[in-house]
């Protein structure tokens, strides 16, 4: 913009939550349109994090909590996985005193301190007309909130389990399936070799979408999720099954992080929990092998099967963002600032039934999205159904 002309209004942008490619590509598609459009762009560093912890002096250096935001910084950026603006777990309602900034605590003194009133003059101090929030379902949650305090928020939904409510993609799914079907086509010559099974653990929370599609893509013999807890007998012998049935003597299982055995709870890491409750999962992966290791004598005429354990983990959602990803996040930012342009707000972007639109922001938290069990998966088979594909979105499987 050129020196001296007075800006239309000023936007603020954050990302929130884990990183996935897209982020970049949608915080540049915000900046460069409403740079045209005659807005300034301030980015929030590390996603809630940067707006708390801002002290309100001209003379303080909070250049660690924002950034404004040029055409020729999120440029360079946009070519390139993660998020420039950096990300956090933060939640501002729920803060610890561990995590207060150190200048709110004298006036905080709360186990857990609400610091929405903190955001809210912070906004007001950097002159924020609206801000766009770029997360999943606990980020946007957080906007949620803002927004029924008056806040002009917009939000796009970024998570690689795809399970914002409310659209049928979220910024990161796509890169996330790609790498999912190429890492385990990769490590397929390995189970083969060794005439294994092979058991890889992906992300997914409580929805099964990162297992599901890469397992109806063909990457996978079978796959369990966290909407069904399944019967480690019987999905032993499925395996096994598949291993003998097949020339090269391996199979292939992908186990969702929040998939369960039949009768037991998820398995986490350690009793941590973030800012918004939830412990970090991990190990159902390891479990699952060793029981596979265990049973399949049971299968497998008194033999046992050696396993192949790998958590795919941050493989999947690190480098640069594939095609879908680089152009859904450009239209998801183009949306938002259209509508702010308009005057709308509390909108969250949607791709719906093929389609790029826009719901109510409190669709966030007012529902669930899980796999439809009934419709999409085989509860005999631990496999997604083939069937009544017409109509149905990119990925099948979409917001009922």
């Amino acid at each position: 913009m050129a020196k001296g002309k007075k800006i239309k209004g000023r936007i603020a942008i954050l990302t929130g939550g884990g990183d996935v490619p897209g982020l970049n590509p949608a915080i540049r598609a915000v900046t460069v349109r409403a740079i045209r459009e005659g807005y300034e762009v301030i980015g929030l560093r590390r996603g809630w994090a940067g707006i708390i912890e801002i002290v309100r002096d001209k003379k303080y250096d909070n250049s660690k909590n924002y950034v404004t935001l040029t055409e020729n910084v999120v440029n360079k950026a946009a070519r390139t996985g993660g998020t420039f603006l950096h990300t956090s777990r933060t939640r501002p309602s729920h803060v610890s005193q561990s995590q207060l900034p150190e200048h709110l605590r004298e006036a905080y003194k709360e186990d857990k301190n609400d610091l929405t009133p903190e955001v809210i003059k912070n906004l007001e101090w950097l002159g924020i007309d609206y801000l766009i929030a770029i997360g999943g379902d606990d980020t946007l949650s957080y906007a949620v909130h803002l927004y029924k305090m008056g806040v002009k928020v917009m939000a796009i939904p970024k998570t690689m389990d795809n399970d914002v409510p409310g659209t049928d993609y979220c910024i990161g799914f796509s890169t996330c399936v790609t790498r999912t079907i190429s890492l385990t086509n990769n490590l397929r010559t390995a189970a083969g070799s060794h005439e294994r099974f092979m058991v890889l653990e992906v992300f997914g929370r409580y929805a099964g979408f990162t297992a599901m599609i890469p397992t109806m893509a063909g990457a996978a013999h079978r796959c369990v999720i966290p909407e069904y807890p399944f019967d480690i007998h019987h999905l032993t012998k499925l395996l096994t099954i598949d291993r003998n049935e097949n020339p090269s003597k391996y199979s292939i299982l992908l186990v969702s992080e929040g998939a369960v055995f039949d009768g037991q709870d998820m398995v986490f890491e350690n009793a941590e929990k973030d800012a918004y409750g939830h412990a970090k999962l991990g190990g159902i992966g390891d479990m699952v092998s060793l029981k596979l290791k265990e049973l399949s004598p049971e299968y497998n005429g008194g033999k046992r099967i050696n396993v192949i354990n790998q958590k795919l983990g941050y493989l999947v959602r690190c480098g640069d963002p594939d095609a879908i990803d680089s152009i859904v996040p450009m239209a998801f930012g183009t949306l938002a600032l259209d509508l702010i342009l308009k005057g709308i707000y509390g909108r969250l972007v949607v791709l719906k039934n093929g389609r790029y639109d826009h719901v109510p922001i409190e669709v966030v938290t007012a529902s669930k999205k899980l796999i439809n069990v009934d419709k999409h998966y085989d509860i005999e088979r631990y496999h997604p159904y083939y069937r009544d594909f017409e109509m149905l979105p990119l990925f099948i499987m979409a917001n009922d």
